[in-house]
């Protein structure tokens, strides 16, 4: 499977420290493994999946697309506050 990266997710993975970023890297392995993992999100953003998990004791979010089988692109990751208000704005 094969991993597409917008700016805006590697601006936010760049802030991580060490410890956050090998966590980061356990969801996008089980993203890829099996895609459908994610809860689809509906009216606002058709097509675009989330997956929730727990970093550094707090609820983040990571949301994708996918592309085809074989491909799937990160949209954004961040903490639930504001997130899809966030994600919206870019108009992914």
């Amino acid at each position: 499977m094969r991993l597409l990266i917008t700016g805006t997710f590697e601006k936010v993975t760049k802030k991580l420290h060490g410890s956050q970023k090998v966590k980061l890297a356990g969801a996008m392995k089980l993203i890829c493994k099996a895609p459908s993992i994610g809860v689809t999100k509906l009216r606002d953003l058709p097509g675009v999946y989330g997956y929730k998990f727990r970093l550094s004791q707090q609820q983040y979010l990571c949301d994708y697309r996918i592309l085809n089988e074989e491909s799937i692109k990160l949209l954004t990751f961040g903490r639930q506050e504001d997130f899809y208000r966030d994600l919206m704005r870019q108009g992914k």
